[in-house]
């Protein structure tokens, strides 16, 4: 099965998405880059047009819904879409807010509705002419809440849910629906965390393990295996057990 040659990417000014737009960058590929940071994002676009693909690049906030749905449909019918990667997310630390309760909506927001406000516009034009991807980005954080990481795991855990839906709901109409779930990254997002980060990944590497998932049509692409499957037999564990070994290991 041949590439796709039409990929829209939101938070790719940075990060994942700019790893996975410079993978998948190469002659013959359009991208579709969405971003909040206009020269970061125009920096992509510049390397990703030295690999030989062309760039469009949008600076939108993925919490706007109303900008999102004119952007997304306007990038599909400059060109059929066939790859839409609902990328953009942040972490508790790069969260904005005056306090605890507007950083935590914020995530929500960022997290959650962002890629509603991404896949929302595209899976009706996918599913009418039967062709297409959608890639939801999620988290091995969403299998599990820990301390202080509430919000976050919780727009994660709603991330790879609705994925699943999508998946069961969508197929039947010829259209592939794949839920990321990577570990730790090595990205701005994860710079300067104050906590440990067992098994943490160069971007590069994490960028090719999402693109052969995808190129594959994976249901869900879950990295590295050691930490997926903790990760979900913490979350099979009675609740009392898994609370005091995350205790024992996390000062709360």
């Amino acid at each position: 099965m041949a590439g796709p040659t039409a990929i829209l990417i939101t938070g790719a000014s940075s990060g994942l998405g700019a790893a996975l737009a410079k993978g998948y960058a190469a002659p013959g590929v359009r991208l579709v880059l969405f971003g909040r940071d206009t020269a970061r994002l125009e920096t992509v676009a510049e390397a990703v047009r030295a690999l030989g693909a062309t760039a469009e690049t949008t600076a939108v906030d993925v919490t706007d819904q109303a900008t999102m749905a004119a952007a997304v449909i306007a990038a599909d019918e400059a060109g059929p879409l066939d790859l839409v990667i609902a990328n953009a997310g942040v972490a508790p630390g790069g969260a904005e807010g005056t306090d605890v309760a507007a950083k935590a909506r914020r995530i929500l927001a960022v997290n959650l509705d962002g890629v509603l406000n991404t896949v929302d516009p595209i899976r009706p034009r996918m599913a009418a002419r039967g062709a297409g991807q959608i890639a939801l980005m999620s988290s091995l954080a969403g299998f599990r809440g820990f301390p202080g990481m509430g919000p976050y795991a919780a727009s994660k855990a709603a991330v790879r849910i609705h994925g699943e839906a999508l998946r069961v709901e969508l197929r039947p109409r010829g259209v592939r629906v794949s839920v990321i779930c990577p570990g730790f990254v090595r990205t701005p997002m994860t710079d300067g965390a104050g906590f440990p980060m067992p098994m943490l990944m160069e971007v590069e590497d994490a960028a090719a393990a999402i693109r052969r998932g995808l190129e594959r049509g994976r249901p869900l692409i879950a990295f590295p295996w050691p930490i997926h499957a903790g990760s979900r037999l913490l979350a099979a564990l009675p609740a009392a057990w898994a609370d005091a070994l995350i205790r024992r290991f996390i000062r709360v």
